[in-house]
């Protein structure tokens, strides 16, 4: 199946839908791309007021592509691409929290990785019981330089530890009561509660939403975008270690890493 990216507009929402049943909804650079055009359809569309980011299928985001990821691992100038891919991601996380818009994400099954970090970059979570949060980089001998400076900010840094550090997966009651999750309700109604979040901003002024978004994104967060842009670094240097080499290996092979 290809992995795409789906647009579909009920005003005055409109939803972004992760569909790559075949890699568990894993972001590839394409998927990345088709983000950020999503986001800026939206962004142009006077009829939307928020967006919703959901997904099709059990798994919402098992994080980045790791094949895709192990495939650039072996190129010549690796690091370059490693750079590369951070600075798409970073800026795919940019323009979430820039853009005017509220973003709702509607979680209905696990979030891994790159996936929380999106999870994070949204302004408001709605959850189903089967959400669960989960930070496995480590485990594939990489760092997840996007997901902690959002974590902390959203959450303070010992939530970080708990994710990055701990490894600790985070259900939908435990999301609930960090704050993570804003609101749970059963599977068949995550988006119909989204959309319905999405009818009462549309009660607003726009332009109030929008300058109280840009307070809290880029006034009280203004160190959050520098912080980005460090992790995006710390990021595309792990992943040139012969320890992401060596876990993206593993990984593809379906085997337990060996980490020097």
């Amino acid at each position: 199946d290809q992995a795409v990216i789906r647009l579909q507009k009920s005003a005055p929402s409109g939803t972004i839908l992760i569909d790559a049943p075949a890699t568990c909804n894993a972001m590839s650079r394409e998927m990345v791309q088709q983000m950020l055009d999503a986001l800026s359809d939206f962004h142009q569309d006077k009829s939307v007021r928020c967006v919703i980011l959901t997904a099709k299928g059990t798994s919402v985001c098992s994080g980045v592509n790791l094949k895709e990821g192990q495939s650039q691992s072996k190129q010549r100038d690796a690091i370059e691409q490693w750079h590369r891919i951070a600075s798409e991601l970073r800026e795919l996380i940019e323009s979430m929290l820039r853009l005017p818009k509220p973003i709702i994400a509607a979680i209905d099954g696990p979030v891994l990785g790159f996936g929380l970090t999106m999870a994070l970059a949204c302004d408001l979570v709605v959850t189903s019981p089967k959400a669960e949060f989960e930070v496995p980089s480590s485990r594939h001998g990489l760092v997840s330089g996007l997901t902690v400076p959002l974590a902390a900010f959203r959450l303070g840094a010992s939530f970080a530890s708990r994710l990055v550090l701990g490894g600790q997966r985070i259900d939908a009651k435990g999301a609930l009561a960090l704050g993570l999750s804003h609101r749970e309700v059963d599977s068949d109604q995550i988006w119909a509660a989204a959309h319905e979040w999405t009818l009462k901003i549309a009660e607003s002024s726009a332009e109030s939403v929008q300058l109280g978004k840009r307070l809290l994104n880029e006034m009280v967060g203004e160190s959050l975008l520098m912080n980005l842009s460090s992790g995006a670094a710390v990021l595309a240097t792990a992943c040139s270690t012969e320890s992401a080499t060596e876990g993206l290996e593993a990984f593809v092979s379906k085997r337990q890493a060996k980490f020097p």
